[in-house]
């Protein structure tokens, strides 16, 4: 196996993880589990850790072909790291490059789902404070021009 698809089986095993991390996190907001948001917070933390050691292996990978080659690293693609492997090795990272892409969009499709989330629970959380702290909220009267008052009333019984 080449050192191409060994680092590309970390990268998909990192991702993996990572994904299962944002679905438990997703899973703690809609339980309201504060403890278990903080806890896959911190798993998160610890993943994109090893994630940056991946990205300078990716980094010397791709700097060696780049010499290899005759070009700038940034003009290096997986073809041109595959230009001289083996057609077993150089199937197998086209397939963990095609998988680990797959993983890393729905990674970040499930991440922006639990900042929309936590973002709603802080405004659920924001209304509740300000009913219970009986803070005048904005209205106007029914002329239109002064603020009416506004009763601090979670729910009008009378509806």
């Amino acid at each position: 196996m080449s050192a191409v698809v060994a680092h590309l089986e970390r990268q998909v095993a990192s991702s993996r993880r990572l994904l299962g991390i944002v679905l438990a996190q997703g899973e703690a907001i809609r339980a309201q589990d504060v403890e278990g948001v903080l806890a896959r917070l911190s798993d998160v933390q610890i993943e994109m850790a090893v994630r940056n050691r991946l990205e300078l292996e990716r980094d010397d990978i791709l700097r060696d072909t780049s010499i290899r080659l005759g070009v700038s690293p940034e003009q290096v693609d997986l073809e041109g790291v595959l230009l001289d492997a083996p057609a077993r090795d150089a199937e197998r990272a086209r397939e963990l490059s095609a998988e680990l892409r797959g993983l890393l969009l729905e990674t970040q499709r499930t991440h922006e789902q639990n900042r929309v989330l936590i973002r709603q629970e802080l405004s659920f959380l924001s209304h509740l404070m300000s009913v219970m702290s009986g803070a005048p909220r904005a209205g106007y009267s029914a002329d239109g021009w002064a603020a009416a008052p506004q009763p601090a009333r979670a729910v009008d019984a009378r509806a």
